[in-house]
């Protein structure tokens, strides 16, 4: 920069201002006059009397004259006070340009630069080192700069001449003192500090007020150069840089970038005045005013210098001087680590992220690295002695941070001021874990992102990179294979400049000084400050913006700095590595070109860390936690590598690394050959974690990597099946568990024992994987993990995410998840009274939920009688608060016998939940009638509608409540496609606690065949009669037999005379009158017997009259008395009150002619069976701010990328609003189960439907749903409201729901590419919007809305640009998530709104390499950390959709535990049947209620 210009020396030499004329004589001579001359001025101006007198040198003679004595007089030695008096007159007279007193000479007044300019030069003797009274020098040198401090401050007509001699005075004086070797306790190591300040600030008043020309500058650099054996030097140069950059910042980036605050004691060294270009054209020299502060890691250099090697060679004093110069450089490493601490500073200042900084600090430990800060900046160094015992947090969400402040302070740690209505949590700490503990340690916290208008990565590195670099790889000793490839002109170029340093060294070591220069001799002492650059070369690529392009140089470089810095075998240095590690968290998410190339060296670091339970070798300068906690987040970030790129081979390999191959090939290997060794890693940091936000990030990423490998096998691309063929050899030999890989430890898993080949079986299938998660969680659930609430939480959500993975293990493996679930319950219930909080009560809530999903999902398990008893054991346990059979008593308490003593209602409610999905879900879901309700779709207007009677209306059904929590409405009327039938039916509206579930039954008296054949009950038919059966024969019967008349007669027969004999006339007469009478009658009797055998032979067979006939079967029914009767509620108990309690009897009836009656029914059949979420999902373009532009982009398919509508469908299935039964987003629309499509779509909006990006889904009339036997979630892509007056609401037509996957034709057909970003328009052509303001959706007229609980909705955020997350206005953005059931007025906004309040928000970036990264938002207090989905987590394209799904299940889910307020929804249910019992009960006595059920129903009303 000065390279045309001469320095200042030969002046300096030359210069002979300092010497008086009395030099010339002898020094007795000068002595006595000097003590004559000085002692009355000084007298004068220290004596009270004299104070205000005036001086008795008048003229230029007289004052010339005294110069010249007082000039000699300040060369003398201490005693006495002739150099005081000296002094005292000097910077008395100095202050004529700043207010002219009575005390200083005219001539001095009139003329004051010509005279200054003078004593300046004169005053350079006072700094000369003396040997004795060296305290009495320090105090008049303090005098000296105190004075020659105000007079730059305060002087306002000091000329161009005097700023010069000033600035050289200052130069000369501290290169007197500071150049030379430091002597222990001697005055250079006393008064560097002050000397250097003042030079730094009086330099900084200069170039305001009179701008230093290139001499003086270049000078002051070399000189500079000289005195960096100080640790002041760095100090001083750090503050006044500091305070530089701030002011630059201020007008360089503008107001909306995060101010750089630094101590009002150093912001006061740059003057008020400087203007812009001063500040740009000061900072750019002061930077380099240091020279390069990579010079400090070499003794070599800084130990080279004129005045080291004049007095090295000085032969007096070579053993002392020798010993000297070692102690001085000795504390080149400390100075080295200020200096790269200084530089970082910088860097963090032009990033815009939060820093705390320690700079004041008069000691370091050993090893100074970075720690890491609550921000996405990784950590700067601080000292071990004075951390502060309460640390701060900083709360602020990343939405709400538009002023972040970055601070620099010098004692204690200042939370950086926020402009923002979030009060800062300050959170208690022990400080003894670490010496660099963290802010976060103890938080979760998300860290904040860099400013979004930082300068580029080029650009900081063009100004700091050549010195990071180098400082990265002092002293390393570079590998040959690095080199092996010749094409890397940067790593290459690297290493020339490492030997060229070394060269360096070498030439140095034939001037004899090597054994006090090697550096080879405590390289370690250097580590600090490589650590330091090591982490902020992390930190300047991690702040990569999305689609910045940085130089292949750079790449190459930072590439090579990782590989060494993460070396793990003999080379291995702990504070590198760790200072890597912890500034690298985001380092795989910022899609840096090659960076898959240093992953095999991170894999080999994250082996050494995390399955290390004590991490000794890096506990004395790092906290653990924080470590590990960066550590697990690269680990996040690595996971899905092996599944994405499968059988991609690295083309680069750096050492054979890549396939951590010992045999040294350089054959490529793929990236799934890495997978093994990271899923041990992940165990093996499951087994060693104890920290609890670690421990839930490590559960997430097991889900991730679970689920992310069930989907590949099930897609069918079984890669692993053909890289477990090609590479077996190499996996089992190379890739099994690698904790010894640097030696750090003994192993600490218990699968370090076991052989690689049982691994690999393990590891390489979901299956295995399943199951080995499983075993882990199991485990630990039940032992370590069962106090903490934070880590069971995410177990059971863990456990919850497996019991989703449809991967086919064994039903021990299921059986053992259940198990130790009801295990974990039993434990926390049986815990001692003290310990019972709401805390304790919401983990055991969450276990009974986590085995409900278990057995939705796996209904089978309740086939096996031991699974079935153990799940009934323990919602006997959950209910009751004890289970009947205990295992130490012998005897069984029957249910009846208990008294119910459950651990809290909230544990109560949840274990009958859990008995109503065993009992009424298990095998019942989904429904005939589909996923979006677990209830029948119908109720008494549904029936009314499809029944074909007239006269049936709302009050033809009876209701009844059966144990007051059973509603029964039953239909008596058959419906009209049953007429024919006449057996006894009744249509029952079942309302419990679990729902409405109709029911349509029959009493059958036949078997099923019969009733097929049969419809009615007809008796057996008689036989029909015949008569010409067998034969006939006309036989005349005789009253005796033919032999009696053969019998001759006797006297005795003929005794009795014949008729004729004895007849007379008269007899006669009378005789024909009877024989004609007889014969009459004959003949009648004749004729009737014909008539009669003539009416028998016309008449039926049988009689209709004689015959016996069974009574013909019933026609009308009261089938609601006979079905109550039948299941025995009609017995006068059943109908009493009960004694001693409140509670009504078995059977009521209810009167549903009481006004509101069909109301409260409704607003029963409204609440909820199922908890409901609602995601509501953004698309948001590169650089977005607003929420018009955001909610516009969803209008087309061009709009957005094609991968945001694949995942969309992989959230739930369309579904129409208008017909969906199901939660829609949207009280006003949701639970509809009567609406039928009325309102048909038109053929051209079906036509303008089809390109969509997103917008069909918007809750008007389609959203995305998804539901399971237990949750029901909606997925609306929220857009802007169309211009047109008509948006009222409108159904859609049953057609189009058949169809409603052609809505995004070819979305599913996308090719399985690599590469996110085909080529597609951008145009934004959409029609005239509205406000979103504008959009309002009101209740149908007669819904009354319930209280439903806490709002659970979550925001899902998709970003082009990562850096964009800063400016989502989701506050804006608040009536587009309106859901209807919002309980307060307010918006639920990220600034104005209390934490429990905030929406959170899941932000999702589509990465070129095809992966996805996420940063979740919002989740605050005890509740913080949701799995599966992480901060910094990295997922694949095949689980997206399930892990956001999930996630989004598990946040409502702590959401709803978290509220005070919320029921679940079957006590809701239950809370509501007995408000409806105690209004609308129809107290009847029991003969009233017996004569009612004879009665025919809805006889008290005529119109309906």
């Amino acid at each position: 920069m000065y390279s045309e210009w001469r320095t200042l020396h030969l002046v300096i030499k030359n210069d002979q201002g300092h010497t008086s004329v009395l030099h010339s004589y002898p020094e007795n001579v000068g002595r006595d006059v000097a003590n004559a001359v000085v002692r009355p001025l000084g007298q004068a101006l220290n004596s009270s009397s004299t104070a205000g007198s005036e001086s008795i040198l008048k003229t230029d003679k007289q004052v010339k004259w005294t110069m010249e004595v007082i000039c000699y007089g300040l060369t003398l030695p201490l005693e006495g006070d002739t150099v005081k008096y000296c002094v005292d007159v000097y910077t008395d007279w100095i202050m004529a340009l700043v207010s002219p007193k009575d005390s200083i000479p005219q001539p001095v007044v009139r003329e004051p630069n010509k005279y200054i300019q003078v004593i300046l030069k004169h005053l350079q003797n006072v700094f000369v080192p003396r040997q004795e009274q060296i305290g009495n020098q320090i105090r008049l040198c303090l005098q000296v700069l105190r004075s020659v401090q105000k007079l730059a401050r305060d002087s306002t007509s000091m000329a161009r001449e005097t700023w010069e001699v000033l600035l050289l005075f200052l130069l000369q004086i501290n290169d007197t003192l500071l150049a030379a070797p430091t002597v222990s306790g001697g005055i250079a190591e006393s008064l560097a500090d002050k000397l250097i300040g003042v030079l730094f600030e009086v330099w900084l008043l200069a170039c305001t007020r009179c701008f230093p020309t290139p001499p003086y500058w270049k000078t002051a650099k070399e000189m500079v150069a000289n005195w960096r054996h100080h640790p002041a030097v760095v100090e001083q140069w750090s503050k006044a840089i500091c305070a530089l950059t701030s002011r630059l910042l201020r007008f360089t980036y503008g107001p909306s970038f995060p101010p750089f605050k630094v101590p009002e004691e150093d912001a006061s060294l740059i003057p008020a005045e400087m203007d812009n270009e001063c500040v740009t054209q000061t900072w750019f020299r002061f930077l380099h005013m240091l020279s390069n502060p990579v010079d400090l890691s070499n003794p070599s250099i800084i130990g080279t210098t004129p005045k080291f090697q004049e007095q090295f060679l000085n032969v007096s004093g070579v053993p002392s001087q020798e010993l000297n110069q070692y102690s001085c450089l000795k504390q080149l490493p400390q100075i080295f680590f200020r200096a790269m601490r200084g530089v970082s500073c910088l860097v963090d200042a032009f990033l815009g992220v939060a820093v705390f900084k320690n700079i004041g600090l008069k000691t370091l430990p050993k090893y100074g690295i970075s720690r890491p800060r609550a921000d996405s900046a990784p950590p700067t160094p601080v000292n071990r002695l004075s951390m502060p015992q309460a640390t701060a947090t900083n709360t602020t969400p990343p939405h709400n941070r538009r002023h972040r402040t970055v601070t620099v302070n010098k004692t204690t740690m200042k939370t950086s001021s926020v402009n923002t209505t979030h009060s800062t949590k300050v959170q208690q700490q022990a400080s003894s874990t670490s010496p660099l503990s963290s802010p976060n340690q103890t938080s979760s916290e998300p860290r904040p992102l860099p400013a979004p208008t930082r300068p580029k990565v080029n650009s900081i590195l063009n100004l700091f990179g050549s010195w990071l670099f180098d400082a990265a790889l002092v002293h390393c000793k570079l590998q040959n294979g690095v080199n092996r490839d010749s094409s890397m002109t940067a790593i290459a170029t690297q290493a020339t400049v490492e030997l060229r340093r070394k060269g360096s060294q070498l030439s140095t070591d034939t001037m004899g000084s090597s054994t006090v220069f090697d550096a080879n001799e405590f390289p370690e002492n250097y580590e600090a400050g490589r650590a330091e650059a090591c982490g902020t070369l992390c930190r300047i690529f991690c702040s990569k913006k999305t689609g910045e392009e940085i130089l292949s140089a750079y790449l190459s470089r930072f590439y090579m700095v990782l590989v060494q810095g993460l070396q793990i075998g003999e080379f291995i240095c702990h504070p590198v590595l760790a200072s890597i590690i912890l500034n690298s968290p985001p380092l795989f998410c910022c899609d840096l070109k090659g960076i898959n190339v240093v992953v095999p060296y991170f894999i080999s670091a994250l082996e050494i860390i995390l399955p290390d339970r004590e991490l000794s070798k890096f506990k004395s300068y790092v906290n653990p936690t924080e470590l590990r906690r960066s550590s697990i987040h690269i680990l996040l970030s690595l996971l899905p590598l092996p599944h994405h790129f499968g059988l991609v081979k690295s083309e680069v390999l750096l050492e054979g690394k890549f396939s951590n191959d010992d045999m040294g090939s350089d054959k490529p290997v793929t990236f799934l050959s890495l997978k093994l060794r990271l899923v041990n890693v992940l165990i093996g940091a499951l087994q060693t974690e104890t920290d609890p936000n670690n421990t839930q990030m490590i559960l997430g990423a097991m889900l991730n990597l679970v689920q992310d490998s069930a989907f590949l096998e099930a897609t069918g691309n079984q890669v692993e099946l053909i890289e477990n063929n090609v590479m077996k050899s190499h996996s089992r030999t190379n890739s099994g568990i690698s904790t010894a890989s640097g030696g750090s430890t003994e192993p600490t898993t218990p699968d370090s024992e076991r052989p690689a080949q049982a691994l690999l079986r393990d590891y390489d299938t979901a299956a295995g994987l399943l199951m080995r998660s499983i075993h882990l969680v199991t485990q630990r659930l039940n032992s370590q993990w069962r106090p903490d609430m934070s880590i069971s939480l995410a177990a059971l959500e863990l456990l919850s995410g497996l019991a989703k993975v449809k991967v086919g293990i064994d039903s021990a493996d299921r059986k053992r998840a259940v198990s130790s679930v009801c295990s974990y319950i039993v434990y926390q219930c049986s815990r001692p009274a003290p310990h019972h909080s709401r805390d304790l009560h919401s983990m055991i809530v969450a276990a009974f939920q986590c085995l409900c999903v278990w057995l939705t999902e796996h209904p089978d398990m309740l086939n096996e009688k031991d699974c079935l008893r153990e799940v009934l054991e323990i919602v006997e346990l959950g209910i009751s608060g004890s289970k009947s059979k205990n295992p130490e008593q012998q005897e069984v308490r029957f249910k009846g016998d208990k008294e119910h003593n459950p651990a809290s209602m909230r544990v109560k409610d949840a274990a009958e939940a859990t008995l109503t999905c065993i009992m009424q879900l298990l095998g019942a879901f989904p429904p005939p009638s589909g996923p979006a309700s677990p209830c029948s779709l119908v109720n008494e207007t549904t029936l009314i509608t499809y029944s074909r009677l007239p006269t049936i209306s709302k009050y033809s059904f009876r209701y009844f409540v059966l144990d007051n929590s059973v509603i029964l409405a039953m239909l008596e009327q058959p419906l009209g496609n049953e007429q024919s039938n006449p057996s006894p039916s009744i249509t029952v509206l079942i309302r419990g606690m679990s729902g409405r579930h109709a029911w349509a039954m029959q009493l059958c008296h036949l078997p099923r065949a019969a009733r097929a054949n049969q419809r009615m009950f007809i008796p057996e038919g008689r036989p029909k009669p015949e008569n010409d059966v067998g034969i006939r024969y006309n036989v005349k019967h005789r009253p005796f037999p033919e032999e009696v008349d053969k019998i001759p007669f006797v006297k005795a027969d003929l005794s009795i005379p014949d008729l004729h004999e004895i007849v007379t006339e008269e007899l006669e007469l009378r005789h024909e009158k009877l024989k004609l009478g007889m014969a009459k009658q004959i003949a009648y009797e004749t004729a009737l017997d014909h008539v009669k055998e003539e009416e028998f032979r016309k008449k039926s067979y049988p009689d209709p009259v004689t015959e016996c006939k069974p009574p013909p079967p019933a026609q009308e029914f009261q089938t609601a008395r006979l079905l109550l009767s039948h299941f025995g509620f009609l017995s006068l108990e059943a109908l009493k009150e009960p004694a001693n309690s409140r509670l009504p009897p078995h059977l009521i009836a209810l009167d549903s002619h009481i006004p509101g009656f069909f109301d409260d029914i409704g607003y029963l059949d409204l609440l909820p069976c199922r908890p409901f979420d609602t995601v509501f999902i953004f698309y948001m373009k590169a650089g977005q701010k607003t929420s018009q532009e955001i909610l516009k982009n969803v209008e087309s398919s061009s709009n957005v990328q094609p991968h945001f509508l694949e995942f969309l469908l992989s959230l739930g299935w369309p579904v129409d609003v208008g017909t969906h039964p199901g939660w829609t987003g949207h009280v006003s629309t949701s639970w509809s189960i009567n609406c039928i499509g009325e309102n048909e779509q038109g053929p051209e909006e079906t036509a303008t439907a089809v390109d969509t990006g997103g917008s069909v889904f918007n809750g008007e009339k389609k959203v995305l749903y998804y539901a399971d036997a237990l949750t029901e979630i909606a997925f609306v892509v929220p857009s802007a409201v169309e211009s047109q007056t008509d948006t009222s609401e409108s159904n859609v037509s049953e057609q189009e729901s058949d169809s409603n996957m052609d809505l995004l034709p070819g979305i599913l057909k996308q090719p399985l590419t690599l590469e996110l970003f085909p080529n597609h328009t951008e145009s934004l052509n959409s029609a005239q919007r509205l406000s979103p303001t504008s959009r309002t959706r009101k209740t149908p007229h007669g819904r009354t809305v319930p209280p439903l609980g806490p709002e659970t909705k979550v925001a899902v955020v998709w970003l082009e640009q990562y850096d964009d997350l800063e400016n989502f206005p989701l506050s804006d953005l608040a009536a587009e998530t309106c859901t209807g059931i919002e309980t307060t007025t307010n918006s639920t906004s990220i600034r104005n709104s209390t934490p429990d309040k905030e929406v959170p928000v899941i932000f999702i970036h589509p990465l070129y390499t095809g992966l996805f990264r996420v940063k979740v938002h919002g989740a605050s207090g005890k509740f913080n950390m949701v799995i599966p989905l992480v901060d910094e987590m990295v997922v694949s394209r095949r689980a997206l959709g399930f892990l956001v799904r999930q996630t989004v299940i598990n946040i409502c889910r702590r959401k709803r535990l978290e509220s005070d307020s919320y029921n679940t929804p079957h006590v809701r249910r239950k809370q509501k049947i007995t408000e409806i019992v105690n209004k609308y009960r129809n107290r009847q006595l029991e003969p009233e209620f017996y004569t009612s059920l004879f009665h025919e129903v809805g006889l008290k009303s005529c119109t309906p």
